[in-house]
């Protein structure tokens, strides 16, 4: 399921939390990670991977997920040493 898809999944669990407003914002952020996770996690992901290939470059989704993986790693150690 892309990004955006899943947020709207989840509305209806996210008034049942403790905090609604500060889970909406965990939703959003990891919905916004997700889509840099895989190349299936945004639909944005998909277009310019379509965009490449009719460039000549191709992008298949192990090639996007070695830079996915350790860039969306890399972006939750940033968000948790803010903490």
């Amino acid at each position: 399921m892309s990004n955006v898809p899943a947020v709207l999944a989840l509305k209806p669990f996210v008034p049942a939390f403790a905090d609604p407003p500060r889970a909406w914002l965990v939703v959003a952020m990891r919905s916004t990670l997700a889509g840099n996770f895989t190349l299936l996690g945004s639909v944005a992901n998909l277009i310019v991977a379509e965009r490449a290939r009719a460039q000549g470059t191709p992008i298949g989704f192990w090639a996007y997920f070695k830079v996915g993986l350790p860039l969306t790693l890399a972006a939750d150690a940033a968000r948790l040493s803010w903490r």
